[in-house]
């Protein structure tokens, strides 16, 4: 039973020594771990933001709001979940327990997938409401959005919860081994997960956002030839799906920069596992919950009008989700 016992210690020293990338107490290592706490509260407040905003005031519960209500949800779990046990485990080198270690893959898998879903919504969303302006509002309606954000994430959930099977019954919750916290897919179930989590759905935001791009042009061309009134209230609606249009676009060309570095080393082939470029590229994946609700404040009036009412608290005063803000 004692060698047994110091063979065991024996494994979690080597493998400790061996894979965990440990963050010295130093002034540098003090200074980026400061900064990826000030990164992981400003994710969360600023989405927080956004899901307050479009759930509480009525004139943004729209289709095209509520599919980003799910990204800003996705978002705030990525700051409340994943990013602080993620500062965890590299200043203290290992993670509470192997439940902690799993739950921190399965939700960063789910999210991921759920957040991918959303942006090809979005997509699909933004082509119907250029493409096919006169059938937007019959096509899509909040009950389908509602639907079609719901199957998104109990896809998301079923589906990760498979690829990540076998590294769920692997966990000995006997063995209380001090290791660093990996995961382990196999060929096959990585192979999937790359084709639905990267290849599919970036192909079909390029392909959508190509067709979008071109009637875009296309209309942009019309409203500069229209000088009537009665056209001219067209043209306005017109130039807001526009706007949505390029706001949106913005933030899925931020999302496919951020998910190409996060996606490499199953792209090449390497084992990145515990280095300093796979820590980099989680965080530049995650960072993009701290990008999406930025872009909004930029280019959402509605978004800063509604952050002031949230601040001043002037959304705790009756009727305050009657407020116009659009």
């Amino acid at each position: 039973m004692m060698v047994e016992t110091l063979e065991a210690a024996d494994r979690c020293i080597h493998s400790h020594n061996n894979t965990c990338m440990l963050m010295p107490n130093t002034p540098k290592a003090m200074l980026i771990k400061t900064l990826l706490s000030c990164i992981n509260l400003l994710t969360v407040t600023l989405n927080l933001l956004v899901v307050i905003s479009i759930s509480h005031f009525r004139q943004l519960y729209t289709p095209t709001n509520l599919i980003l209500l799910s990204l800003a949800v996705s978002d705030l779990l990525v700051g409340l979940a994943v990013m602080p046990l993620t500062i965890f485990a590299q200043q203290s080198c290992m993670f509470v327990d192997k439940i902690t270690c799993a739950f921190s893959y399965l939700m960063s898998f789910i999210l991921t997938s759920a957040s991918v879903g959303s942006m090809v919504l979005t997509s699909v969303d933004r082509y119907v409401a250029i493409c096919y302006p006169l059938h937007y509002s019959s096509m899509v309606t909040t009950s389908r959005v509602k639907i079609c954000v719901s199957v998104c994430w109990f896809c998301s959930i079923v589906f990760n919860l498979i690829i990540l099977k076998e590294h769920l019954l692997q966990i000995d919750l006997s063995n209380s081994c001090y290791e660093d916290c990996v995961v382990i897919i196999n060929y096959i179930s990585g192979a999937i997960d790359l084709v639905l989590t990267f290849f599919g759905p970036v192909t079909v935001i390029i392909i959508l956002y190509m067709r979008v791009f071109v009637v875009a042009v296309s209309q942009a061309r019309v409203m500069r030839s229209q000088i009537s009134a009665l056209r001219s209230n067209t043209v306005t609606v017109k130039k807001s799906e526009l706007r949505a249009a390029r706001t949106i676009g913005i933030i899925l060309l931020v999302f496919i920069l951020s998910l190409c570095p996060y996606f490499s080393p199953s792209i090449t082939g390497q084992d990145t596992t515990g280095s300093i470029d796979s820590i980099a590229q989680f965080w530049l994946f995650f960072c993009n919950s701290t990008f999406n609700p930025l872009i909004y404040a930029f280019f959402y009036p509605w978004f800063r009008k509604s952050v002031k009412l949230i601040v001043s608290l002037q959304i705790l005063q009756p009727g305050s989700r009657e407020a116009k803000l659009m």
